[in-house]
């Protein structure tokens, strides 16, 4: 792929494809005539007999004898691509090990194996013809869900892009892996290399670098396990020590201390069983004079505490983790060595520039181009799903304005390296830099990014004004896409490997702009549909093994986030089996007091950290690491299985009939073995198509498990193919979006794809480094802040009548641990919690005013279990916090937003929610707002009339008027009745107090009252206060007959 060749857009179901503003010939590749070593460059050579040499009959790697001499005698013996044993191959001298094979030996017979048995097992595991595997492997010969190749069989049809002997390893991209069944991934091939790497000598500067970081602390304790601290130093070799360092783990898991975890579990089960007998008194007990006031305390309290379960109970196991960069940087990155770190694909997406500034999608970027990664594993996509020239332009000039930006960053090594957040740092920036030209070059960058701010704002002013003949790009060719909703897919390639240089003549990694075909008449599926389009473009142009996909507004703020992830992800212990690296939210922005909870610290702090003890945290959205092959709907590898205990033949009624058994199911196996190879081999190339789309380009990576690009492929067969996979028919008939990719059916389409591969019995991890890997921008006044919220629980209420609802979802294969259900339980049906909340917020109110309770008069047993209820209720929240960090003001603010929310934008999302199911009306959702206000917090005090302030507002009315009646009524019945109004003032007080921060925002700046909120405050007022002549509490009511009516002599 080469930089700046134009824009390519094209229509696949049309036929059409056009470049416009091509001026660049594309460069030739270099043909790869012969067989290549894959470690060494040279050629793999032939064998005494003429034919290719290959070094492993398993999967046909290829190597030359060489380094395949050197790995047998001086590595691990084990092919790098397979893990299979090398075996001792005809001329090869015989290496430690050879004499546990059971081979006869080629060269001098040394062992004389004679024993028959022996030759018939030579006959049987005999390999195939070197011939028949290197034309194997010539043919890029794959398999999908099956074994060995047999020798007999002819090759398959191979689609024309996989035609080459290997892979070219440009830009991280991976040779082709032959017959593996994806099911069970294999390890990574090039996570090893053949020969060893040199390692660093003493004194050095890059042994200097790894003293740093608790290196000599690792090194004391490495000497104490090997008996030499306090011996003579000269016996302790530094590279035995940094090889010994390199093979630990990359990541260790940190449980919580017993003396907190503990008291916190004794705690919620003792408020389990208090709460079992309070409702059991609850509903033991009923109150006659107000049946109905009672009857819905009590469902509601059901509810309450059913919800409480859900909620509490998966963060029984809660866990941290703790990596190590030092020991990734060891193992996969050697001096004077490439670096074998995994390539990554990072998606950035954006709707409408409007409402998501040019400027904050920009910094993301830069962010990506400058992240602490190897330039030739980085590749950046930026989906357009609006199709605008005005993030078309805008990006261009990014990819400008990088060429300065990214060597700026890594000379100087700043953070966070998204320019804008950088130069508003209100901190010392020259602390830690020592070189002299830091304070000149600043200044000149600095300058220089006022400028890019300058030329964007230039562009969003300019495309206020839509022309009527639509907008006419540069070379005078009309943009193609004028209509949003009738396009043809775009893709330019602003930055890559053949024209994308920083100033210093240095390497930047690619950046692609990537916008799909829309037609009428075909469903788009919104942000997951786009998504999954960028998937399979970035399968067909760089295929790299692994996807961060993050939000416009949410940049890297620290620059090595991505190996951060690479410490679970290419761990080969945990590794194999993790599907995403979820990483925690957090937000630039936000006022100190956070009086809606925007950050969310409760849940990312506490709930994620429970569930990552678990089977893994959920994946919200943004911020998160995927492993691609995952996302295509493959299992995760299988452990070994126990050999399971076979009765003897002692036994007559058992062992006999289990032998006999088996050996009738042996003979049935070995007669339909070749019918089923045929059949599995037909079936293979029928499924690929209907499961992943009509591309063969696209199909042929989706074998690829550590990615890659087909050689053979030239630049406009890609793109052209990129065009292919992002027409907007392309999914029909496939099963995108209902078991690969992201996952259709909801608007909130992370939790549905999140829990689809916990259901395949994938695990998540949860990765919370010390500085905050990404920051983001969060609506903070209080209309945004309910749309957002509207929309998360609008999203979760299809999820719960989706046939993917966890309530009745999974149990098939029963990969999905319990605790994990529960969690995911919780996340659909918690908007439903806004209905009894509602009700119980109304319920002070009305006991106030009518006069009545929903408790009788309890005993002094009785009130034990009200005491012991709010005990422990206090108790968990204070234990929690004590394991968590959290601080109590997060956790309240977390309470009062949990009440604001229940009662305004989860009520309206279960109203939205059941008229789109049943009656099939669907409703928008407006993409928040990323756009910030000049002054500080500015945006806090803006007030935006939405109908979501509507039942906050009335609650709080009635609770107010209801306490005032109730103290009125209080002060003209005397004391005997103060006692029973204490109770009912408590509830009232509980609801004003957890609106209290929604009062606030109603007033906004200097306590100013909007219009529209002094009306409907007028008009509720009023029916309270008819209802309160209604009630008339100072009237002195006397019981008897009516005087009136029945006279002085009655």
């Amino acid at each position: 792929m080469e930089a700046s060749s134009g824009l390519v857009a094209g229509s696949h179901n049309r036929n059409e494809l056009v470049l416009i503003r091509g001026h660049e010939e594309p460069k030739p590749i270099r043909a790869l005539n012969g067989q290549v070593c894959e470690i060494c460059g040279d050629e793999v050579g032939m064998t005494v007999d003429g034919d290719l040499f290959v070094a492993c009959n398993e999967c046909g790697f290829p190597v030359c004898r060489p380094c395949y001499e050197y790995e047998r005698r001086e590595g691990s013996q084990l092919c790098p691509q397979c893990k299979t044993r090398y075996k001792r191959l005809k001329g090869s001298p015989r290496v430690e090990g050879d004499d546990d094979e059971e081979d006869v030996d080629d060269i001098e017979h040394e062992f004389n194996i004679d024993d028959e048995k022996n030759k018939e097992k030579q006959q049987e595991q005999q390999p195939k013809p070197n011939k028949q595997i290197a034309e194997a492997m010539l043919y890029g010969k794959m398999s999908y869900g099956r074994g060995p190749e047999d020798v007999d069989s002819s090759p398959p049809h191979i689609p024309p892009v996989i035609t080459a002997a290997s892979s070219r390893n440009v830009s991280g991209e991976f040779p082709i892996s032959n017959g593996h069944n994806y099911g069970d991934f294999s390890s990574s091939s090039l996570h090893k290399r053949v020969h060893p790497y040199p390692l660093s000598e003493p004194g050095s500067a890059r042994w200097e670098e790894k003293q740093d970081g608790g290196w000599k602390e690792r090194m004391d304790e490495w000497k104490s396990k090997q008996g030499l601290l306090g011996g003579d130093p000269d016996d302790v070799d530094p590279d035995m020590a940094m090889m010994d360092e390199a093979r630990q783990p990359l990541s260790r898991k940190v449980s919580i201390a017993s003396s907190k975890i503990n008291p916190y579990r004794m705690i919620i089960v003792i408020r389990l069983v208090v709460l079992c007998f309070f409702l059991r008194y609850r509903i033991l007990n009923p109150v006659h004079d107000a049946i109905g006031l009672w009857l819905t305390s009590v469902v509601c309290e059901i509810w309450f505490a059913v919800s409480w379960i859900l909620d509490q109970f998966p963060k029984w196991f809660p866990i941290e983790r703790e990596t190590y960069l030092d020991r990734l940087s060891l193992r996969y990155e050697r001096e004077g060595e490439p670096s074998m770190l995994s390539p990554v694909d990072i998606f950035v997406s954006t709707v409408d520039p409007l409402k998501e500034p040019p400027l904050v999608t920009a910094n993301t970027v830069l962010s990506i181009l400058a992240v602490d990664y190897p330039v030739d594993k980085v590749s950046c996509y930026v989906s357009d799903d609006g199709a605008s020239m005005l993030t078309f332009e805008s990006l261009s000039e990014t990819a400008e304005f990088a060429r300065k930006w990214v060597p700026f960053c890594k000379k100087f090594n700043i953070e966070p390296r998204a320019p804008e957040m950088y130069f508003s740092l209100k901190v010392d920036y020259l602390k830690d830099k020592v070189q002299p030209t830091f304070v000149k070059e600043r200044r000149a960058m600095k300058r220089e990014y006022e400028e890019f701010k300058v030329r964007i704002n230039a562009l969003v002013a300019k495309a206020l004004k839509v022309p009527a003949e639509g907008w006419i790009m540069q070379d005078g060719t009309p943009w193609p896409g004028n209509n949003t909703r009738d396009h043809p897919g775009m893709i330019q390639v602003f930055l890559g490997h053949s024209g994308g240089h920083d100033t210093e003549g240095n390497e930047l990694p690619r950046l692609v702009y990537v916008s799909r075909e829309k037609r009428p008449g075909f469903q788009h599926h919104k942000k997951a549909g786009a998504m999954n389009a960028l998937v399979r473009v970035s399968a067909v142009l760089t295929n790299a093994p692994f996807m961060l996909n993050l939000d416009c507004d949410h940049y890297i703020n620290n620059s090595k986030a991505i190996r951060e992830a690479m410490c679970f992800l290419m761990d080969p212990q945990i590794g194999r089996k993790v599907c995403y690296v979820q990483f925690p939210q957090r937000f630039d922005g936000i006022d100190r007091n956070d009086r809606y909870a925007n950050r969310n610290t409760v849940f990312f702090d506490i709930n994620m950290k429970g569930l990552d003890g678990i089977q893994g945290p959920v994946y919200v959205g943004t911020g998160c690491v995927f492993r691609r092959q995952a996302l295509y709907g493959y299992n995760p590898p299988k452990g070994p299985k126990r050999p399971k205990m076979d009765s003897c033949d002692c036994c007559p009624c058992f062992g006999r009939q289990k032998k006999l058994k088996k050996a009738k199911l042996g003979e049935n196996q070995v007669a339909e073995e070749g019918l089923d190879d045929d059949k599995e081999l037909l079936m293979s190339e029928m499924n690929f198509e209907k499961r992943f789309g009509q591309s063969a380009a696209f199909v042929t990576s989706t074998l690829m498990e550590q990615g890659g690009v087909p050689p053979s492929s030239s630049p406009a067969a890609l793109l052209k193919e990129a065009i292919h996979v992002i027409s907007c028919g392309y999914e029909d008939k496939s099963e995108w979006g209902l078991e690969l990719g992201w996952i259709y059916g909801s608007i909130t389409e992370d939790i549905l794809t999140g829990f689809k591969m916990h259901c395949r019995g994938w695990r998540s991890i949860y990765c919370m480094p010390n500085r905050p890997a990404f920051k983001g921008s969060a609506p903070i006044n209080l209309s945004d802040r309910l749309n957002q919220v509207l929309r998360w629980a609008l999203g979760s209420v299809e999820i719960f009548f989706s046939r993917h609802s966890p309530v009745w979802y999974g149990y098939k294969n029963g990969h999905l641990k319990w605790l994990e259900r529960f969690a995911y339980v919780n996340t659909t049906i918690y908007p439903f919690t806004s209905l009894p909340l509602l009700a119980y917020c109304t319920l002070p109110a009305v006991c106030l005013l009518t006069g009545k309770f929903i408790m009788p008069t309890i005993s002094t047993f009785a009130s034990l279990f009200f005491i012991s209820l709010f005990i422990s209720i206090f108790a968990t929240g204070i234990l929690e916090l004590r394991w968590s960090g959290v601080s109590i003001e997060e956790w309240w603010r977390n309470e009062q937003f949990w009440v604001i929310g229940g009662v305004s934008a989860h009520l309206f999302a279960v109203v939205q929610g059941l008229l789109k199911i049943l009656a099939g009306i669907d409703t928008n959702f407006t993409v928040t707002s990323k756009a910030t206000d000049d002054e500080e917090f500015g945006e806090l005090y803006a007030f935006k009339w939405t109908t979501l302030l509507i039942p906050p507002t009335t609650l709080l009315i009635i609770n107010l008027v209801g306490v005032v009646a109730g103290i009125s009524d209080a002060i003209n019945n005397g004391y005997q009745s103060w006692g029973p109004l204490f109770g009912k003032l408590f509830f009232a007080f509980w609801v004003i107090v957890h609106l209290y921060p929604f009062l606030k925002g109603l007033m906004g700046r200097q306590n100013r009252t909007p219009t529209i909120v002094v009306i409907w405050s007028v008009l509720l007022a009023s029916i309270f206060s008819l209802l309160w002549v209604r009630i008339d509490p100072f009237v002195l009511k006397t019981k008897g007959p009516d005087v009136k009516q029945c006279g002085i002599n009655c």
